[in-house]
């Protein structure tokens, strides 16, 4: 009997295989597309590469089409990547509670009944739905968007997603295609397990410790370089993993820890506490004044970090503007130009001034002479004055100037985004600009917005299937229980 059926089978496989030569036959219009890629193989000696689009710049599609991201993120490091990799086109899903969602939405709050622009800044171009990972139903939706996405994203504290049963080893085996992309407070090591925020990268990268003046305590700096540094440090690990996948077809975990990224931003400051072996720091003005220096790198106040002395220096009306300042570099090579703009013709040749070695102990009283030029106009007269005769200067632009600047509008830098409950806001747009790639910077996602559509569109769930999830309460905040009276 068993010999009979297995002969059965094989006379009706054997009937099939016609069947299927015919279709193969009849379907010769995806080998003809084929064929005529061939000659763009050549050109690019046969490495596989497409024929260059014949669409013009801009109308190719986005960098990142295609390529769809599970956001687990929250708060600003996480969500600066993935948001970034959204401007690029990467169509990005964002996971968040019932009910709650990313914390962000509620601090500090200035519309009553909208998401705060903390999170509208971060979180733009992004879809959002709402799924209570700790429901079976619920994670039978996460594993099916595993499945469907190229890259998983979190910054949740060390060792939550493995206690919500999204291991590394459940991931890949759902998905041996996905990119696990983490920031950490630190990378391994005895403070692997602690919680970062911004500010305690700062002063663990090495930031704090030389940022202020010497006689003052350590200062963290406005710019966000510990979440947002390291949002953007994760973003092109990202992408990179995304490549090395074209050739290994195999995802792999990438880690940013906020205390690395911190420190890479920082590396100039490596860089001189090495050279503090052979001797004192001259381009630091404390060297010019004869202060010694101690076995650590020293915090610099405004001294640049180039190796070129500069200062910030007083416009003219800085007794009731707090911005009237420009930052004043003098640059060896236009040490002339400045002092024929400061009406200090004989500086030039005089020996106690001509060379930046005879200047070093002077640069106080330079800059105070230099300051007593500035101080007779406005940072912006002082900007066009130097750059005329390329002097390198930087007016200090407010966060009002820079919201009002018609130039970043123009570019995109600065964009004002719509949105259905709080109305228009300005935003920082796409920093990277590409010239094939143009970003469209979309407003954020109410909570919950697109779930109906991730689960249909995305994971191809029918509307009974859909239904039976919502019905179970994994996609919606559980009900409080009403207190008896």
């Amino acid at each position: 009997m068993a010999k009979s059926k297995k002969s059965a089978k094989k006379t009706k496989s054997a009937a099939k295989k016609p069947a299927r030569k015919v279709v193969k036959l009849a379907a010769k219009k995806p080998a003809a597309k084929k064929a005529s890629a061939k000659p763009a193989a050549k050109k690019s000696n046969g490495n596989g590469a497409p024929k260059p689009s014949s669409k013009p710049f801009g109308l190719a599609g986005k960098a990142l089409d295609g390529v769809r991201i599970l956001d687990f993120t929250h708060v600003q490091s996480g969500p600066t990547c993935t948001q970034l990799l959204a401007w690029f086109g990467a169509d990005v899903i964002k996971v968040e509670r019932p009910g709650v969602g990313d914390i962000t939405r509620g601090q500090l709050v200035d519309v009553k009944g909208a998401d705060s622009l903390y999170f509208t800044m971060l979180n733009h171009n992004k879809r959002s739905i709402t799924i209570d990972s700790k429901h079976p139903q619920g994670k039978r939706v996460l594993n099916e968007l595993i499945k469907k996405c190229d890259v998983l994203v979190e910054n949740f504290a060390p060792g939550a997603l493995d206690r919500m049963g999204l291991t590394w080893e459940h991931i890949h085996k759902l998905n041996p295609r996905m990119i696990v992309a983490s920031v950490k407070g630190f990378g391994p090591g005895p403070y692997e397990d602690c919680k970062v925020y911004e500010n305690v990268a700062q002063c663990t990268g090495g930031s704090a410790s030389t940022t202020g003046f010497r006689e003052g305590p350590p200062l963290v700096t406005g710019a966000q370089i510990g979440d947002s540094g390291t949002g953007l440090h994760l973003a092109l690990g990202i992408v990179t993993a995304l490549y090395q996948r074209n050739r290994t077809g195999r995802g792999q975990k990438v880690l940013a820890a906020m205390q690395d990224g911190v420190l890479n931003l920082c590396r100039v400051k490596l860089r001189d506490q090495q050279r503090l072996k052979a001797g004192p720091l001259t381009e630091y003005s404390q060297y010019g004044e004869g202060v010694p220096f101690g076995d650590a790198t020293p915090r610099a106040g405004n001294d640049s970090g180039g190796g070129q002395p500069g200062w910030i220096l007083k416009c003219k009306g800085w007794e009731t503007d707090p911005n009237a300042y420009i930052y004043f570099i003098t640059q060896a090579p236009v040490w002339a130009a400045i002092c024929d703009l400061i009406g200090e013709p004989t500086w030039k040749t005089d020996p106690e001034y001509a060379t930046p070695r005879a200047r070093l102990p002077k640069l106080k009283a330079i800059f105070r002479r230099i300051e007593d030029w500035t101080m007779t106009m406005t940072k912006f007269e002082v900007m066009n004055a130097c750059n005329a005769v390329d002097i390198p200067v930087g007016p200090i632009l407010s966060m009002k100037e820079i919201a009002e600047d018609e130039s970043l509008r123009a570019t995109g830098t600065v964009v004002e985004v719509d949105h259905p409950t709080r109305g228009k806001y300005l935003s920082v747009g796409n920093p990277i600009k590409m010239s094939d790639s143009v970003t469209e910077v979309k407003r954020s996602p109410l909570l919950g917005e697109h779930t109906d559509e991730i689960l249909t569109s995305v994971l191809g769930f029918k509307a009974k299937e859909v239904a039976e999830i919502k019905n179970s309460g994994a996609l919606s905040a559980p009900q409080k229980e009403e207190k008896a009276a």
